[in-house]
């Protein structure tokens, strides 16, 4: 027997003996079923239940056929597997089942162990088919995650992150909104240009800075190597002297011989 969820299948046939009895194998089996006795009874019961796991369905049948029928149901509900059943069989009508979106054709008279079999296999195939379903669209809505995901980190990457007001490493203090720098709760007259390199090299300190990434932050512009070099050594050299005690001998700003400039975050020994 099966769970409570069960399989739900419609009997549609004209004749009541194999309507009835083939019901009755199918709830034995643990099938929910409902029975019809003609095409439009079988439509009228889709539209009111909605669609069914399973439709077996007689070919022959007065008023509308099972291949209508069978068309019908599977223009509205593709999922619903179909066994069309007949005691007429051609070769030509196999083939129209088929194409109806039938997934079997069996001979009346039918040994009920071998519909029982074909349901048992109509409606595992129904299972995969919805399971593979799924997946796609779940991976569907994985993938589109994922690229909300990498938009938004290209978006972070894009706009720059808002820089911190304040900015304190040893005993200096830099006020970004006002574009004042504190030393001993001594305010620094310091040139825009000034307070701007000053502010990169404190912003990463310990991180050593080159010319020409200096000359990018602070004059917003590129130039070369050499010029790059020129342009900030003079710029240290006025920053040391209203920053250092002993401009000669800096404890702030060290110079890396080759590589740039950076800002120390703790006392050291100079170059």
């Amino acid at each position: 027997m099966r769970e409570n969820d069960a399989d739900s299948i419609l009997v549609v046939d004209d004749e009541a003996v194999t309507r009835v009895s083939l019901a009755d194998a199918l709830r034995l089996e643990g099938y929910q079923v409902d029975t019809a006795a003609s095409g439009e009874e079988a439509l009228s019961l889709q539209r009111k239940r909605g669609p069914f796991d399973l439709v077996i369905l007689d070919l022959k049948m007065p008023g509308i056929d099972g291949l209508e029928v069978a068309e019908r149901i599977h223009a509205s509900a593709s999922e619903t597997v179909i066994v069309l059943l007949t005691a007429f069989g051609t070769m030509e009508t196999a083939i129209q089942a088929i194409r109806k979106g039938a997934h079997d054709y069996l001979l009346k008279p039918c040994p009920i162990p071998d519909i029982l079999r074909t349901v048992s296999e109509g409606l595992a195939k129904r299972e995969q088919t919805e399971k593979r379903l799924k997946l796609v669209e779940q991976l569907k809505e994985t993938v589109s995650q994922l690229d909300a995901i990498e938009r938004r980190e290209a978006a972070q990457l894009v706009a720059p992150a808002k820089p911190q007001r304040f900015v304190e490493v040893r005993d200096v203090l830099l006020d970004r909104q006002k574009h004042m720098a504190i030393l001993h709760d001594r305010p620094l007259d310091l040139t825009p240009t000034e307070f701007a390199i000053l502010s990169c090299l404190m912003e990463r300190a310990d991180e050593v800075w080159s010319p020409k990434q200096l000359v990018r932050r602070a004059r917003g512009y590129e130039t070369d190597t050499a010029g790059a070099r020129a342009i900030i050594r003079v710029h240290i050299r006025r920053l040391r002297k209203k920053l250092e005690e002993d401009p000669s001998q800096p404890a702030y700003i060290l110079n890396v011989r080759g590589v740039g400039y950076m800002f120390a975050s703790t006392p050291r020994s100079p170059d």
